[in-house]
């Protein structure tokens, strides 16, 4: 399990979280992934993109699970 901290920002970008947490080489293969339905959002499917992934969500990605804090 890992974590990423928001720190001063209200939310991110699920399409940028798997990036900067370096699960995708880039911001298209992200999208391109999520697209096919490869993501999870606390528990869900999740198909958009730009989903703003808040404090509390938990991300699922390729046997990688992210809380965000």
């Amino acid at each position: 399990m890992e974590k990423f901290k928001l720190q001063s920002k209200e939310f991110i970008e699920l399409n940028n979280l798997l990036k900067v947490m370096g699960l995708c080489e880039s911001g298209g293969a992200a999208k391109a992934f999520i697209a096919e339905g490869r993501v999870n959002v606390n528990g869900y499917l999740e198909l958009r993109k730009r989903y703003k992934v808040r404090k509390g969500d938990i991300v699922e990605f390729q046997g990688h699970k992210i809380i965000v804090e």
